[in-house]
């Protein structure tokens, strides 16, 4: 059991820390890269889509109107798993649709539903900071399998607040929420990531859920939420 002391606010990561890797990279993915052609051309004039659309043309060096080259490269970056901005927001809009159709529903640890509701009971503001956009966020724990998580949270961080594995970022949230930086708990099962939050003076934990955690780890390492007692 691992205890800590004077938090005001936790902040967690989702895939490989609240829910398994495997429900996105093995239905999330695949869902919106089978669908994403169909879901351009379809929606090409909506306003939210051409405006991500026209992001890519413009940081890509790729002709607006060529809809099959705008595509490739999401379809790449989905293959890559690279985190570009305008991929996780037309990703967010397709996966709405698959929640919306009960196409899927987004898996949840026991331990870390159990330990989210709880920590909200006891008044202790929730907040997600995921590379996935905060549509993306929010239509996860809206549509999870243990039901509407969504009230759990106080606010959403995605990668407009910055990358996760530098440090600004982190310096970007604590000013965000006003609170002292050493009063906040980061959950990651991503050590890169839990290293700039560190350097920026918040406090973490090591989430690795396949494995024994190793105390010669650099931040300390639960197996479960349940491994964790704040106060």
């Amino acid at each position: 059991m691992t205890h800590y002391k004077n938090i005001k606010a936790i902040i967690t990561d989702i895939e490989g820390t609240t829910s398994s890797i495997s429900f996105v990279k093995e239905t999330l993915f695949p869902y919106a890269a089978n669908n994403m052609g169909a879901f351009i051309h379809e929606h090409q004039a909506d306003i939210n889509v051409a405006e991500q659309l026209d992001i890519i043309s413009k940081e890509h060096n790729i002709d607006r109107d060529d809809l099959s080259a705008l595509i490739q490269q999401l379809l790449d970056w989905i293959k890559a798993d690279v985190k570009a901005t305008p991929l996780k927001a037309l990703q967010g809009m397709i996966w709405k649709t698959g929640y919306e159709k009960a196409d899927y529903q987004a898996h949840m640890y026991d331990d870390a539903t159990k330990n989210l509701t709880d920590w909200c009971k006891q008044g202790l503001p929730l907040y997600v900071y995921s590379s996935g956009s905060v549509q993306a966020q929010k239509l996860f724990f809206a549509y999870s399998q243990d039901g509407d998580l969504l009230p759990l949270f106080s606010g959403h961080f995605d990668t407009n607040i910055g990358h996760k594995q530098e440090q600004a970022a982190y310096d970007n949230i604590q000013k965000t929420l006003n609170i002292p930086a050493n009063h906040l708990l980061f959950l990651s099962d991503i050590e890169a990531e839990l290293d700039a939050a560190r350097a920026a003076g918040l406090q973490t934990c090591h989430l690795v859920r396949d494995a024994v955690p190793n105390i010669k780890g650099r931040h300390v390492q639960v197996s479960s939420f349940d491994d964790i007692t704040i106060s």
